[in-house]
């Protein structure tokens, strides 16, 4: 049996459910290199801001380290869980951030310094100019790719990245 070095723990989206096609294939990366993972359905949650507390629920249950991922509204939960909690990890994907009205933190700090964000050039619903003012401010790592919202055409570079960023967190924590 693999030893777990963490666990992943995975945020859908609004329009999402917990093992979507991203989510299973970027699941299936993290249970290959030794990760535990969880994905939590809020598919009965509308409101960012209770999937946030399901969230901080979880965690609250749960000891070890953690790597939260999040994609859009998911990633506007794991975004504001960690900035409420230490997380060992923090991967955003077309994250619903600095958006006006929507949930109550508009924008979160992050305090994690193992953080990344994916975005699309062409995403329609989160304009790329919010996520690299976001990113800029609190000089947070930002891949910008040419995909839209869903970053479905780019899939295999968003599993790239997101790999490598897994791999670089356990060799950080084989040396620590």
């Amino acid at each position: 049996m693999t030893k777990s070095y963490a666990s992943v723990c995975f945020s859908h989206g609004k329009e999402s459910g917990p093992w979507g096609t991203k989510i299973k294939e970027m699941a299936a990366i993290s249970e290959n290199l030794g990760f535990a993972v969880e994905s939590i359905d809020y598919r009965r949650i509308k409101d960012p801001d209770e999937r946030v507390a399901k969230l901080l629920a979880w965690r609250s249950g749960f000891s070890g380290r953690v790597i939260l991922v999040g994609s859009s509204m998911g990633a506007y939960v794991a975004a504001v869980a960690a900035e409420k909690l230490a997380v060992d990890g923090l991967f955003l994907l077309a994250p619903a951030i600095s958006i006006p009205g929507f949930g109550k933190v508009l924008t979160p700090q992050i305090k994690t310094e193992n953080s990344a964000i994916i975005h699309g050039w062409e995403d329609e619903i989160i304009p790329a100019s919010l996520i690299i003012d976001f990113a800029r401010k609190q000089n947070l790592t930002l891949h910008l790719l040419p995909g839209d919202h869903r970053l479905m055409e780019v899939l295999p570079a968003v599993l790239d990245i997101f790999s490598s960023f897994l791999v670089n967190l356990k060799t950080a924590w084989s040396k620590g």
